[in-house]
């Protein structure tokens, strides 16, 4: 199977473009929240739409922090041409900045509505895990987020204009996208079966496995990536964050585990 982008717009209205990426991102942000919103009702006793009523704090500081961390990670170019920096069309954001915005406004609502901050990482985790499988389809339209060149049956053809210059006469590469896009749907699965087990997770460790097993999977996924946006000793960023996750999430986990101990 040969995955070839056929276009990033959809269709034009009135001379204003409708591109694939913002449409594919809304549905993953939909589709996100009402599973959110369903598995905190069914499962940890939350008032029906409280994670529909959350999601304007998580999308507005979440695409903020997502769009800012992308445009640090290559400062120089968007220093020069800063109009880019509001075309969210073109692509361009970042989950590790997401999540942290997406944290700010969480602990905001949470503030707000006087409900545990733990507790709705635990619930918002499901639900953004799934937006980035379905998000991640969002990257094959743009003809980003692709891999090493690769002759394998699932290969990606990528226009010469979106191919990085040491790889212009290579035609096919690995679609890192899809990889990521089937992990975080495993990931999903995992969670929910951990919540549906009715695991007796104390609050917040829900929210760290999902941090540690996704991490993973960005590494694994970084591995094959040569679109990177920005490395430190020809790491990409993305990895040196994800393992600075995984360390600190492991860390409270134990701790976390040491303190549930003590009270038992």
């Amino acid at each position: 199977m040969i995955f070839t982008s056929p276009s990033q717009i959809i269709f034009t209205v009135f001379g204003v473009n409708i591109y694939f990426y913002g449409v594919i991102m809304a549905l993953a942000i939909c589709a996100g929240t009402l599973v959110s919103d369903w598995i905190g009702t069914k499962y940890f006793s939350l008032k029906k739409e409280t994670i529909i009523d959350m999601a304007p704090f998580l999308i507005v500081f979440g695409l903020i922090g997502a769009r800012l961390y992308y445009c640090l990670m290559d400062f120089n170019f968007y220093c020069r041409f800063p109009s880019e920096i509001l075309a969210l069309r073109h692509g361009g954001l970042s989950i590790h900045g997401a999540i942290i915005g997406g944290f700010i406004g969480l602990l905001l609502f949470a503030k707000i509505k006087k409900i545990s901050w733990k507790k709705l990482c635990d619930i918002s985790s499901l639900g953004l895990v799934l937006g980035q499988s379905i998000g991640r389809w969002g990257n094959f339209f743009n003809s980003e987020a692709y891999g090493l060149p690769t002759d394998l049956p699932w290969k990606l053809y990528i226009q010469p204009q979106y191919r990085q210059v040491p790889y212009l006469d290579n035609e096919y590469f690995h679609p890192a996208f899809l990889y990521e896009s089937i992990l975080d749907l495993l990931i999903f699965i995992i969670l929910v079966i951990l919540v549906r087990k009715k695991i007796n997770f104390h609050e917040g460790n829900l929210a760290l496995i999902y941090l540690i097993l996704y991490s993973v999977a960005r590494i694994l996924v970084e591995s094959f990536r040569i679109d990177s946006v920005r490395y430190i000793f020809d790491v990409p960023v993305a990895i040196i964050m994800s393992r600075s996750i995984i360390v600190i999430s492991i860390v409270l986990l134990f701790f976390s585990f040491i303190n549930n101990k003590r009270k038992a």
